[in-house]
């Protein structure tokens, strides 16, 4: 069985529970999920891997935070090709456009994103936000 990675990167607390909501889901389909904090992470620790989540949310303009998951986007951006990826993140405002940049970002370097497009929520993940991370989480633990 292979442990699921989910590397996120959050402020306020709402993405760090869409991370533990993946994990779920992995545990529920019967693998072990490990959540990692973006600092403690490295594009190597997720090259073997046929996939993984990411979670940030938008900041700025709707941009990836810029000092830790920005860095390690772009670290990871060449180890992307025949990945899974699951992406996941809260917003306060806009309507998305960080998720379909990311989304994009992820195909143009050769990855599938899982289930098409990232899961996103406005502000506190609400229960359909959650049992959406979980499905992530599911869908991760199936590859």
């Amino acid at each position: 069985m292979e442990t699921v990675k989910i590397v996120f990167w959050s402020q306020g607390g709402n993405t760090a529970a869409m991370a533990a909501a993946v994990a779920e889901g992995v545990q529920e389909a019967g693998s072990k999920a490990e959540i990692i904090n973006v600092s403690d992470a490295s594009a190597a620790d997720l090259q073997s891997m046929k996939g993984f989540a990411l979670g940030c949310p938008a900041m700025g303009a709707e941009v990836l935070e810029e000092m830790e998951m920005e860095p390690f986007m772009c670290e990871l951006e060449g180890s992307l090709a025949g990945k899974s990826v699951g992406l996941f993140g809260s917003y306060g405002w806009g309507d998305g456009q960080w998720m379909r940049d990311w989304e994009e970002r992820c195909k143009a370097a050769g990855a599938a994103v899982v289930g098409g497009e990232g899961v996103i929520c406005q502000e506190t993940p609400d229960d359909d936000a959650i049992a959406s991370c979980r499905t992530l989480g599911r869908a991760l633990a199936a590859l």
